[in-house]
């Protein structure tokens, strides 16, 4: 697991094999009492965060909010999951925006060892 210089969140060590897009599903609490907040940031994500979500293989992200839950769904384009997770985790703008965000999520119990966000196993799809 991939753990970034400063925080607590792990990333899932997924290998996506030769460019082909996977889909991620990804679970996590927020603190009731910040659901505002968290919807005011998310409303205007930094440009620099943005930019190395894309330069990180990320495309079609998603957060969805229901209560305190939330559903995050993404698909990565990209040949080294891992690498290029390090390197998100790198950006010192991502690291400021985590700072700002962990401390107001709630990882779920059920997670596995070292994950922030819980990654959810795809049971359907279709185009």
């Amino acid at each position: 697991m991939v753990k970034p210089k400063g925080g607590g969140k792990k990333w899932p060590p997924i290998r996506n094999g030769k460019g082909r897009m996977k889909r991620y599903g990804m679970l996590i609490k927020v603190k009731e009492d910040s659901i505002a907040m968290y919807k005011e940031y998310h409303a205007k994500v930094w440009p620099e965060v943005l930019a190395t979500i894309r330069a990180c293989n990320i495309k079609n992200y998603s957060i969805f909010l229901k209560d305190d839950l939330l559903f995050a769904y993404f698909e990565y384009h990209g040949t080294d999951y891992d690498a290029d997770m390090k390197k998100m985790a790198a950006d010192p703008k991502t690291q400021d925006w985590w700072k700002i965000m962990m401390p107001i999520q709630v990882p779920i119990d059920t997670r596995a060892e070292g994950e922030w966000w819980a990654l959810m196993e795809e049971v359907f799809h279709t185009e």
